[in-house]
């Protein structure tokens, strides 16, 4: 009964999104609470859950995607991006632009969220496109598979982290196998997979995607300076994320790295650096640099309403059990353990739409037969990992996020995100039982 009042909300919200055509942050909230009561949670569960579901989305995502939203904006009008994006096609070359951004996603998305890692590159995927006249999807997908894999697959990842040290596997032995599963993920899920998105047409909003800079002089900032501007915050978090490997536990230095990589003072410190590279370096004022950045704000808006609206359908879902039901229904599987790790997984994030619940309930389900050493544990890691991507959808804030940036339609979200997300964890499945089968 719980699926079938799962499938009927996920029905209710496209058909009030794109029949109705109904604001999508209205649909959400009514798709939430109706399903809520379906699932006969009480008016108090249903409106605690609303609330923990907008707060807890917010209070992760919402200083993150308002600083980088000023980031980007700044970046760009400042001749920044320009930059960048000049260099990397004179070095890789126009057709090879969409390698050049799995490389980027691949080493910027070890250290960071995904969430983080998209806010901080997505700017990049902006100019990259206008500046050489390419389609942005073709550009986007190959970045944002490989943020994805190392977000589902690479410890130090938290998620993988997290896993892995539930299943208490071997570190490096996960990094080592992860390295060889997500490469021909990335690759088939990224590039290749890209090829085909060429004719989905997008249209960014332009508070997000500045068509000319504005800088009276007409100059470009040096690359160095770009990359070090654009960077910034992933260096930083990079600091916070692995003081803890240099320095004692009690040394004052560890205490300000750790604040100073916190990803929302890190894209704030960030924001500011690029007022002053970007703008009062250039001879703009401080005025002008401000209303750029309420500009950013203003722009941002209706993005972080609808995110918000995303995490409240989450939450009636986790609140309702729906993970519980799932994990019970999954016990007489006789399945390998490592197709039914993959499984239980796919199957909580296809119904709850969090890749880290999804990951983490998979793992705590699966614990007992890791623990009796049936298969190897970092294979698990792998193959649980690789489940909690699946078929990302409407009940996804990284959903929602992909078509609110990129300016899709519901449709080419699905054609487009959702298919890449299923890919990369197919794939990713493959690459674990090809490992098994090799007697690793």
């Amino acid at each position: 009964m719980p699926l079938i009042i799962i499938v009927f909300g996920v029905v209710m919200l496209l058909i009030l999104v794109t029949v109705i055509r109904l604001n999508t942050v209205f649909s959400l909230l009514i798709t939430s609470i109706a399903v809520g009561f379906a699932m006969r949670m009480s008016v108090e569960e249903i409106l605690k859950s609303v609330e923990t579901g907008a707060s807890s989305t917010m209070g992760q995502l919402g200083l993150l995607l308002a600083f980088g939203s000023v980031l980007g904006k700044l970046m760009a009008e400042g001749g920044a991006a320009e930059r960048i994006t000049t260099v990397l096609t004179a070095v890789f070359g126009k057709k090879n632009l969409p390698w050049a951004m799995v490389l980027t996603g691949f080493l910027v998305g070890i250290p960071l969220f995904y969430n983080v890692g998209f806010i901080v590159l997505v700017p990049f995927v902006f100019m990259v496109c206008a500046s050489n006249k390419l389609p942005m999807l073709y550009v986007a997908i190959p970045l944002l598979a490989a943020l994805s894999v190392t977000h589902g697959y690479l410890p130090p990842h938290p998620g993988a982290m997290a896993i892995a040290l539930t299943f208490k596997a071997d570190i490096g032995l996960t990094m080592a196998y992860g390295m060889i599963v997500a490469i021909p993920a990335i690759l088939i899920g990224g590039p290749l997979f890209g090829r085909t998105l060429k004719g989905i047409a997008t249209n960014p909003p332009p508070e997000l995607f500045p068509q000319k800079r504005q800088d009276a002089e007409g100059r470009l900032p040096g690359f160095g300076i770009s990359l070090l501007t654009g960077l910034f915050p992933v260096l930083l978090i990079a600091l916070g994320s692995f003081s803890h490997l240099l320095l004692p536990e009690t040394s004052r230095w560890l205490i300000a790295l750790q604040f100073v990589g916190d990803p929302v003072i890190a894209l704030m410190i960030a924001s500011l650096l690029a007022m002053y590279t970007m703008g009062i370096r250039q001879g703009k004022s401080l005025k002008q640099q401000s209303e750029s950045v309420e500009e950013a704000f203003r722009g941002i808006t209706m993005i972080l309403f609808i995110i918000a609206a995303s995490g409240v359908f989450k939450q009636i879902l986790v609140d309702s059990g729906v993970a519980n039901y799932i994990a019970n229904l999954t016990n007489d599987l006789s399945l390998s353990p490592l197709v039914l790790a993959w499984s239980i997984a796919g199957i909580i994030r296809l119904v709850i739409g969090s890749a880290s619940v999804a990951g983490l309930t998979a793992a705590g389900i699966m614990l007992p037969i890791v623990q009796a050493g049936h298969v190897t544990p970092e294979l698990m890691v792998l193959a649980t990992g690789a489940g909690s991507l699946m078929f990302s959808h409407v009940n996804d804030p990284g959903f929602w996020m992909f078509k609110s940036y990129f300016g899709v339609s519901i449709k080419d979200t699905f054609r487009s995100w959702t298919l890449m997300e299923t890919i990369v964890s197919i794939t990713g499945l493959a690459g674990v039982l090809i490992l098994q089968w090799l007697g690793v």
